[in-house]
C-alpha cells in the first residue's frame, strides 16, 4: 500500500516592516546626512539582531515587540557579524570592521536571570574585519575569526565579569565560517576546511585538495 504524502504547507514571506520601520534609514552627524546600511543579521526564538554600518546594533525582542539599541563607544564603524545565544542568560556577540569584538549580556525579566546589562570586550588581538563568530552552548566560550585568518578564543566568566582572550590558530586566508561543539571547532577559510581540537591543540584538515 502506497504511503500517503503529507499535505503541503504554504507560507507567505513578506518584509518585516515592524522591524525595518524601527531602524532609521539615515542619521544626522554634524552637517552631514549618513545613510544607514544593514550589514549583519542573526535570529533565534527570542530575538532578531541586526548590525548596521553606523556601529549600532538593533536588537528586536520577539516576545515583547520592543526594539533596543546597543553601540560601541568611540568612532562609528560598520558591524560585520553578530551571533546570538540563548542559554541561562541571553548573549549577543558583535564584531566590527576594525576587529573589535564585544559581548552583551542582556537583561532578563525572568527570576534568577541577569538584571543588569553588561558588556565584555575582546581587545588587542584582532586588527582586521571580523568575519565569523561561534559560541559554545553554555556561553562560556566564544571563538572569533577575521579576514586575515586569525582565530581568537575568549573564555567568559559571566559571574565574575571576566573575559580572557588568546590567539589559538592563524590561517593564511580569510576565515569564512566557524562552528563549535564538543571541544571541536570547525573552521572554514577561503582555502580549506579543518577541524581544530581545542584540548589537544591539533588540526585535522577536511579533504586533501585546497579550494580553487
Amino acid at each position: 500500500m502506497a504511503s500517503v504524502a503529507s499535505p503541503a504547507i504554504f507560507k507567505e514571506f513578506c518584509p518585516l516592516y515592524y522591524l525595518l520601520n524601527a531602524i532609521p534609514t539615515k542619521i544626522q552627524k554634524g552637517f552631514r546626512s549618513i545613510v544607514v546600511y544593514l550589514t549583519a543579521l542573526d535570529t533565534n526564538g527570542d530575538y532578531i539582531a541586526v548590525g548596521s554600518s553606523i556601529g549600532m546594533l538593533y536588537l528586536y525582542c520577539r516576545h515583547l515587540n520592543q526594539m533596543k539599541k546597543y553601540n560601541f563607544e568611540g568612532r562609528c564603524e560598520s558591524i560585520t557579524f553578530v551571533k546570538l545565544l540563548s542559554c541561562f542568560d541571553d548573549l549577543v556577540a558583535v564584531g566590527t570592521a576594525s576587529g573589535r569584538v564585544a559581548v552583551f549580556q542582556l537583561v532578563s525579566s525572568l527570576p534568577g536571570r541577569n538584571k543588569q546589562l553588561r558588556r565584555f570586550d575582546v581587545t588587542g588581538i584582532h586588527k582586521s574585519s571580523i568575519t565569523a563568530l561561534a559560541w559554545s552552548p553554555n556561553g562560556m566560550k566564544l571563538f572569533s575569526g577575521d579576514d586575515k585568518g586569525k582565530i581568537v578564543y575568549s573564555a567568559l566568566d559571566l559571574d565574575q565579569g571576566l573575559c580572557n582572550s588568546s590567539l589559538v590558530l592563524e590561517e593564511p586566508s580569510s576565515i569564512v565560517q566557524l562552528d563549535y561543539n564538543q571541544k571541536v571547532l570547525l573552521v572554514s577559510t577561503l582555502q580549506r576546511t579543518l577541524l581544530f581540537y581545542t584540548e589537544e591543540k591539533s588540526v585535522n584538515q577536511v579533504g586533501s585538495q585546497p579550494r580553487k
